[in-house]
C-alpha cells in the first residue's frame, strides 16, 4: 500500500503566501519604476489597460466597470485626452455617446514601457542569478503558474 504524502504544513504555507505577496508587490514597484509612467495614477493606468484588454467603449460603461462616478471618468479621461493617450467619437449608434479609444501615442508609450520594464529584468536577472539559479527560477515560475492558473 503507497503511503500518502504528508500534507502541506498550513503554517510554512502561511508563511510562503506572505512572503510571496510581499516579493511580487516589491517586484510590481521596481518594474514599475522601470517605465515612465510619467504622472498617471493608478485609476487612469487602470482605465488604460481596460481599454487596451477590451477594446473601446463609451465613457458610462467605463465608469461602471471601473466602479466610478460619470463625473469622475470624465475628469480622468479629460487628463488622459490631454496627454494624448485617449480620444473620442461620436457613437454611430446614439450621437449622445462617444467612443473612447486608445491612440498611436498611448500604444507606443505601453510598448516602450513594457520593453523597458523586460529589459530590465531580463539583465538583472543575468546579472544576479547563476546559470543554475536561472534554471531554479524557472522551475520556480512553472510552480507559480500552478498557482494561480485555473
Amino acid at each position: 500500500m503507497k503511503s500518502r504524502p504528508k500534507e502541506p504544513d498550513a503554517a510554512l504555507a502561511a508563511a510562503l503566501a506572505g512572503d510571496l505577496r510581499a516579493l511580487f508587490g516589491k517586484l510590481k514597484r521596481r518594474l514599475r519604476e522601470q517605465a515612465n509612467a510619467g504622472d498617471l495614477t493608478p485609476s487612469q493606468v487602470s482605465v488604460l489597460l481596460r481599454l487596451e484588454r477590451e477594446g473601446p467603449t463609451t465613457m458610462s460603461n467605463l465608469a461602471r466597470a471601473e466602479g466610478m462616478r460619470p463625473q469622475s471618468m470624465g475628469s480622468a479621461v479629460a487628463l488622459l485626452e490631454a496627454a494624448g493617450f485617449v480620444s473620442g467619437a461620436p457613437d454611430p449608434n446614439d450621437g449622445r455617446q462617444t467612443i473612447l479609444s486608445l491612440t498611436d501615442t498611448f500604444r507606443t508609450w505601453i510598448r516602450e514601457g513594457r520593453a523597458a520594464r523586460q529589459d530590465w529584468l531580463s539583465r538583472t536577472i543575468r546579472a544576479k542569478l547563476s546559470i543554475q539559479e536561472q534554471k531554479d527560477l524557472a522551475a520556480s515560475v512553472e510552480l507559480l503558474k500552478r498557482l494561480v492558473d485555473d
